[in-house]
């Protein structure tokens, strides 16, 4: 596409897959769905996904967003409350209940696969050591399934190093579903080989999705001169992928909310751009961005022949019904 402002040619390659995944597509629709079936306002506890556009796109239909359940006034208590795809700790439905509310669990399925590993070691005697970012609302999630001191949080190799097992007790890990692979593999090493008798989940706990998009950004780091990544900064998988393709190769590597956020200086000696997406991300803003691009340079647009991902989850029972 010949640019109006610049000659300079641009191969744009885009990942695949890139964007949405599909606890992210059921998330957002558990609170769509929600809105069209018993109208506005619906609350929701904490942003549904980590991506502004999202959730400006949902305030706008009617979504009101509250840190707590405290927060929503006492005259609107009658109305759906739906819970974030990150997961929540158990004292949050059970705060629900006790206020009488109405709630939806827009929980990632995969999340919640986590949640039950977790307790069923738990409940083989197991300490358990949860590798993952403090803060992070998966991993609060995560930790509040348990009695308080049940989880260890591990983020770093030198955590590993560091770690002291509780007493005698037999050992067990789980992982945040949106870490760095390769990281993540490199504590799980310290910790075998520190403790060579612990258990692997009965699944992988870093998701399809986060494992799919990291490998699609190594192939896209290996032959890039830049990469940028359509997805909000505290969105962990699209952070990720950023380490990712600086790691694979990359020479340089940008996270951005859309194509406002681009600084086109960037591009300077620039010949190879791709671009992906968080698992939070919509298409429309990768389009967004290819479009800006294009505008300004000459460019071609290759798509990466990646994983095609065809997975689906069902929708809480009360929105089909």
């Amino acid at each position: 596409m010949q640019s109006s402002e610049s000659s300079q040619p641009v191969q744009i390659k885009l990942a695949n897959p890139r964007g949405f995944c599909a606890g992210v597509d059921r998330a957002i629709k558990i609170v769509e769905m929600a809105i069209e079936k018993w109208g506005a306002p619906v609350y929701v506890r904490h942003e549904i996904v980590h991506n502004r556009f999202v959730v400006d796109g949902l305030r706008e239909r009617g979504a009101v967003f509250v840190k707590e359940l405290s927060d929503i006034p006492a005259e609107y208590r009658d109305r759906p409350v739906v819970f974030s795809a990150h997961g929540v700790p158990k004292s949050v439905p059970a705060d629900a209940e006790t206020r009488e509310m109405f709630y939806l669990d827009a929980t990632c399925p995969l999340v919640s696969k986590v949640h039950v590993e977790c307790e069923r070691r738990h409940e083989e005697g197991r300490h358990i050591i949860l590798i993952g970012h403090a803060g992070h609302p998966e991993v609060i999630g995560t930790m509040g399934q348990l009695p308080a001191g049940a989880i260890s949080l591990v983020e770093t190799v030198e955590d590993a190093e560091a770690f002291q097992r509780p007493g005698d007790q037999p050992l067990a890990y789980a992982t945040q579903t949106t870490l760095s692979v390769d990281d993540t593999a490199e504590i799980l090493s310290v910790l075998k080989a520190r403790f060579p008798e612990l258990p692997d989940p009965h699944k992988e706990d870093i998701c399809y999705a986060t494992t799919n998009r990291q490998e699609a950004v190594k192939r896209l780091g290996e032959g890039s001169d830049l990469v940028l990544v359509v997805g909000s900064a505290n969105s962990s998988n699209s952070a990720r992928l950023v380490e990712v393709a600086l790691r694979a190769g990359a020479r340089d590597a940008r996270l951005v909310d859309d194509a406002s956020a681009i600084d086109w200086r960037w591009f300077d000696a620039v010949q190879t751009v791709g671009v992906t997406a968080g698992a939070s991300a919509p298409e429309k803003l990768i389009t967004d961005l290819v479009d800006a691009i294009s505008a300004r340079f000459d460019t071609t647009v290759i798509e990466d022949d990646g994983v095609r991902e065809a997975v689906t989850f069902k929708l809480p029972r009360a929105l089909v019904d």
